[in-house]
Order: C-alpha cells, then sequence, then structure tokens
C-alpha cells in the first residue's frame, strides 16, 4: 500500500512538474533561448543574405526577445539541413529553417535523399518569391534559349537537388535544350566566379543572386538571361520569356508550370514538426511583423533585395498543394525531372 501511494504522489509531482512547462507561455519559453537560423545553403547567396538579414531583427519581434543566431548547412541540394530539422532538431520552436524551394515536390516524386515530409513541418513565412534565371557569359555564343536547343552550353551547379541543377535539367527534358552542368561548386557566388574565370559558360540561379552579388553584369552586358523560371516575368526582366512561354504545346506547359510553382513557395521558413501550436502562432505573427519593419525593408534595399512576402498559412497551403498532385501529372513531371536529383 505504502509503494502505491508513492507512486501515485510520484506520478503527481511529475504532473505538476511538467503542466507549467507545457502550459508556458511563448514569452516565458522564448526568454533567454536561442533561436537557430539552419540554412541548407552555403554563405554568401541570396538565401544566406535574406536569412541573415531577418535573424538580425526577428527577435525584437518573437515573444521573450531571444537570441538569434544564423548556421550554414550546405549539401545535397539543401537536403542535409531540412533531413536533419526534420528528424533530429528540437521539436520546440527554436530552429528555424530554410531549404530548396522544390523539397515538396522532391519529396513526392521520392528524390535520393528526402527523409521529410515537407507536409509536416510548420511553415513560418516567405520572404520573397524565387525566380531563377539561366545566363551566359557575354562571349558564350548560346545568346538565347533557342541557341541553347542547338549547341551545348556549360553551366556550373552544385548540389543535384538544387533548383540550380534542377532547372536547366528540366529544361533539356523537357524543351531539348544541351546545358552539361559542371557540378561541384559549393555554391552560386563561387558559380559566378567560374563564370567570369571561363570555368564554364554560365550559370542557373536566382535572380536575386545575381543582382545583389553582381548587379553590373545586367547594366553593362556581361551576361545574356535566356530564360527565367516563374510563373509570370519578372518586372525588371519583361524582355525575357518564362519557361514555360518556350513550351510548345500544352502537356510540356502543364509539365513546366508544375515544377516551377516552386518559384511561388521561394524562399519560406520553416520550424519542426510538432512545435506547439502557440510557438508557431507567435513564429508566424514574429515573421510578419519582421516582413513590416522598416528597418528591416532598409537593410534590404540597402542590398538591392526584394520583399514580397508570405504569411506562413498561405505557404502551407501551397506545400499541401503540390502533395495533392494528381498520379497523371505527377508521373509526366517525373518523366521531366533529371535522373541526377532521384
Amino acid at each position: 500500500m505504502r509503494v502505491m501511494k508513492n507512486l501515485a504522489a510520484g506520478a503527481l509531482g511529475a504532473l505538476l512538474v511538467a503542466g507549467p512547462a507545457q502550459a508556458q507561455a511563448p514569452a516565458e519559453f522564448y526568454k533567454g533561448k536561442t533561436v537557430e537560423f539552419l540554412l541548407g545553403y552555403a554563405t554568401g547567396g541570396s538565401n544566406d543574405i535574406y536569412s541573415r538579414m531577418i535573424a538580425q531583427h526577428i527577435g525584437k519581434h518573437i515573444p521573450g526577445n531571444p537570441t538569434v543566431v544564423v548556421r550554414n548547412m550546405p549539401g545535397a541540394g539543401s537536403f542535409l539541413a531540412v533531413n536533419q530539422i526534420y528528424a533530429t532538431s528540437p521539436k520546440d520552436g527554436t530552429v528555424i529553417g530554410l531549404g530548396a524551394p522544390t523539397i515538396a515536390l522532391d519529396e513526392k516524386l521520392g528524390t535520393n535523399g528526402v527523409r521529410f515530409k515537407t507536409a509536416e513541418l510548420a511553415w513560418v513565412g516567405r520572404v520573397s518569391p524565387l525566380v531563377n534565371i539561366v545566363f551566359t557569359w557575354k562571349t558564350s555564343p548560346v545568346k538565347t534559349l533557342e541557341d541553347a536547343m542547338k549547341r551545348e552550353a556549360t553551366l556550373g551547379g552544385t548540389g543535384a537537388g538544387s533548383t540550380v541543377s534542377i532547372y536547366p535539367l528540366v529544361l533539356n527534358n523537357v524543351l531539348g535544350t544541351k546545358f552539361k552542368l559542371v557540378m561541384g561548386y559549393k555554391g552560386s557566388n563561387e558559380a559566378m566566379f567560374a563564370v567570369e574565370r571561363g570555368e564554364v559558360e554560365g550559370h542557373s540561379t536566382a535572380y536575386e543572386a545575381v543582382r545583389g552579388a553582381k548587379p553590373s553584369w545586367f547594366k553593362d552586358g556581361s551576361i545574356q538571361v535566356l530564360s527565367q523560371f516563374g510563373l509570370k516575368r519578372l518586372p525588371e526582366l519583361p524582355n525575357v520569356p518564362t519557361a514555360i512561354e518556350t513550351a510548345d504545346t500544352q502537356e510540356k506547359k502543364q509539365i513546366l508550370t508544375a515544377i516551377m510553382s516552386a518559384s511561388d513557395i521561394g524562399i519560406s521558413y520553416f520550424t519542426t514538426p510538432k512545435t506547439p501550436n502557440d510557438r508557431v502562432e507567435a513564429l508566424r505573427r514574429s515573421f510578419d511583423a519582421t516582413m513590416l519593419d522598416k528597418a528591416f525593408a532598409a537593410d534590404l534595399e540597402r542590398l538591392s533585395m526584394g520583399l514580397d512576402p508570405m504569411k506562413g498559412e498561405d505557404v502551407q497551403k501551397l506545400v499541401q498543394d503540390v502533395a495533392n498532385i494528381t498520379p497523371e501529372l505527377l508521373e509526366k513531371i517525373r518523366k521531366a525531372y533529371p535522373e541526377e536529383g532521384k
């Protein structure tokens, strides 16, 4: 009988200790904590720049004002970082991640290296869509997408799961271009230096990455932009066709539209699955407040970085829409998707 009483007392004590912790308000929880931005990208590119700018400002908007740090974990087209966040990071809202905008489609296709479920991640918000471009250096004979269908052009590549590699190879498979990827560059900055050195003819990456790192290239004609990978043309590139516009059949347009929808997901952040709902809500509203922060906007403007935010709830829906792609369309996408990414 005494043993039963002791067990009951112990259980009650555990509940009394656990109860307040579980009911802890976000401000109480985050006070004195460190929130880590874990990026699946190398330093220096647009993803890294955006993330560091957000990290500088979001701490004052998160209840409890935690310290915010940034850590880069590039590799496997951002899969290394996303896998860690999904599987082993604390499920408490202290880790905010950034991966490739195609990760939802990669999961749907069963891409090699995917060990996460994107719809189970709690999406916090988007800072900007991510429209990629493919360009060649001014000395390359490949000056248009039509030229790329007739002759080979070498492009600097990074991870197989990155849009840097995926989009040009999709064009090879759908439109018949002849892009050849030279893999192994650690990030777009390194690949752009390789273009300048003449190691490769061009590169495919986010428009913001090029505008941020090499703004003069657009002004002095150093590069030729062949195509942009978005659902519509960027206002800054009104004369450059989208890949979807270049497609000559409705089926090709349908395939490219499904793949390029990742541009709408863009640079979107998420936290771990099973994070308490009140902390997800706190992170989402803190992210929204950061997007409206005048000091944050001024920092982006100084760096010539665009801002077109989206709420976390809406990003969550975009990710869910990818999960709901029909089997018929998925099979068409599977045939178009690069083998290197599988």
